[in-house]
């Protein structure tokens, strides 16, 4: 039964293998003066591949997104545009996996490669059939996730949240948008933050926001009714754009939806500096009067097996990424989390929540870790490189050897793939998720509308439990996630006729709505789980940003 359901995953959330629909009219949009022809199932028309910048090549490489010029002519917009290029993946899977774990990373994690080039800053845009443009409808703004590395819209079926919203009776629209990922999105030095083009793969998600709020009357949107919505580093992007501008959200959302992803603790773009200067002598740059100016010049053969060499998500180096959001002046002008605390904080109702199991799946490339001097070395190392003894004993202490107490959490002595993965697991899902969440939580409950989740469903998956991305099913497969999405939407609010009733997050009574197996589907919890320990975890990360 569980690989039959997330072989489901795989099918539900990839429109491109859906089967042929018989002809029907076609939807037609004017924008400008360009005639876009889309396509309809009936029920949603979607017009797919739209630019909203101009190729980011030449002198357009590694530089900020240039909107296009107004449409002219007429454009067949029925596929998907081509993907960013991708970093490919390199991952052995450990021999000791079960069949259900490794059903569920090839479904969700090997599939998300798809054609790409470096002309590829297209969205989406899909609506319920028979909007006219007096409608106003609300948007959903979807940001998929990938490790800031890999990812596409075409990985996920918008139309089924807007036939779902439809059967609401809560139509909403739905774009999602493509942006520069790995190094050609997130290049990270001295050279590039004196050069001001820092974070591309988030100026490319805020040009397409400004489109949006340009473009989405003709599609019958109401530009005023925007909210953010993504998942992982789509999640972690939109809590970005919270905090960015110093918390002015220009008017491109009234509302953000986050699943799995919070203000991170990046520090300064320079801290990439040892990968750039790699990339800069992996494509003979070296010596260059402009470095830079130069990475724009080397062929795109060359430059992709580059990036490709440098470590990925599923490298030892796990969730210190390569390529990431970081510090630059600009679109970051502080540490995230130290903007949160300034109260750089965009003024909107926000959802925020998690998957129980955040570090499964990025310890598996870490299994050769198996002793407490080879774990306080790995911490050290790839973590916190200034960590005094005493504050890494307490760490140690938080997160103990104890293989029950680990992730999968509430697993006993399952799922103990080494002595220390466990324990590494959840130290990594805290790190990065966890406790960034409820930091992030603490800090803007009271001051905004607040709601936050924790989904332990698949907790059976072997070795990952509840892992990272287990909740996309829940909204793209047809899960009560989707009808909170939507109600928020509409209202600013999750709760609605169809599901269960979701209490705001307060410090006072921190509520989480629980997502569970079994016959009681949902519950509500408390969110104190493991508070010393993610306090610790925070205190650490504000010390010794990523």
């Amino acid at each position: 039964m569980l690989v039959h359901t997330l072989c489901l995953l795989s099918v539900l959330v990839s429109s491109v293998r859906a089967a042929p629909l018989a002809p029907r009219a076609a939807p037609t949009v004017q924008l400008d003066q360009g005639t876009f022809i889309g396509t309809s199932d009936g029920k949603t028309n979607k017009f797919l591949g739209i630019p909203f910048a101009k190729a980011p090549v030449g002198d357009l490489r590694f530089n900020l997104p240039v909107a296009v010029e107004p449409y002219t002519g007429t454009h067949t917009v029925t596929s998907f545009g081509p993907s960013c290029p991708q970093q490919a993946v390199d991952f052995d899977l450990p021999s000791q996996l079960a069949e259900d774990a490794v059903n569920f990373i090839v479904n969700s994690i090997y599939q998300a490669v798809f054609p790409a080039q470096e002309d590829c800053l297209n969205l989406n845009v899909v609506v319920p059939a028979g909007t006219k443009p007096t409608d106003k409808l609300p948007i959903v703004a979807w940001i998929f996730g990938g490790g800031f590395e890999l990812g596409s819209p075409a990985m996920y079926d918008g139309g089924a949240i807007v036939s779902r919203s439809i059967e609401m009776n809560e139509p909403v629209i739905y774009v999602s948008m493509n942006y520069r990922v790995s190094a050609f999105g997130f290049l990270a030095s001295q050279e590039v933050k004196d050069a001001g083009v820092g974070n591309l793969g988030l100026q490319d998600q805020r040009l397409a926001l400004r489109w949006i709020q340009k473009y989405i009357s003709a599609f019958g949107g109401d530009p005023t009714k925007v909210t953010i919505w993504g998942e992982s580093a789509g999640a972690i992007s939109v809590a970005l754009h919270l905090i960015t501008n110093g918390g002015n959200s220009e008017g491109l959302f009234r509302g953000a939806f986050m699943q799995s992803g919070s203000p991170i603790p990046v520090g300064d773009i320079s801290h990439g500096q040892a990968d750039y200067d790699a990339l800069v002598s992996e494509t003979g740059c070296t010596g260059a009067a402009d470095t830079l100016q130069c990475l724009r010049q080397v062929p795109y053969d060359t430059l992709k097996k580059a990036v490709d060499a440098s470590p990925g998500i599923f490298s030892p180096n796990s969730l210190r990424l390569t390529w990431l959001p970081r510090v630059d002046g600009k679109f970051l002008t502080d540490t995230p989390q130290n903007l949160v605390q300034q109260g750089s904080v965009a003024n909107v109702p926000f959802v925020t929540g998690d998957c129980d199991d955040e570090g499964t799946l990025f310890s598996l490339s870490t299994l050769n870790i198996t002793t407490d001097d080879e774990l306080r070395s790995y911490i050290t190392t790839n973590y916190m490189p200034q960590i005094e003894s005493k504050s890494l004993d307490d760490l140690f202490t938080a997160y103990p050897a104890d293989i029950t107490q680990g992730s999968p959490f509430d697993t006993g002595i399952l799922n103990a793939l080494t002595p220390q993965y466990k324990r590494l697991a959840a130290m990594q899902g805290d790190l990065v998720f966890q406790a960034p969440r409820r930091f992030f939580l603490q800090h803007r409950s009271g001051l905004q509308p607040t709601w936050s989740f924790l989904s332990k469903r698949l907790k059976g998956l072997p070795a990952l439990g509840s892992a990272h991305a287990t909740d996309i099913l829940n909204i793209y497969g047809g899960g009560e996630l989707a009808d909170y999405l939507i109600n928020f939407a509409t209202n600013l609010n999750p709760n609605g006729k169809t599901v269960a009733s979701w209490p705001q997050y307060t410090t006072s009574s921190p509520k989480l709505l629980t997502f569970l197996d079994g016959i009681t589907p949902v519950t509500i919890t408390n969110d104190d789980y493991r508070v010393d320990a993610m306090n610790l975890l925070t205190e650490l990360s504000l010390q010794f940003p990523i």
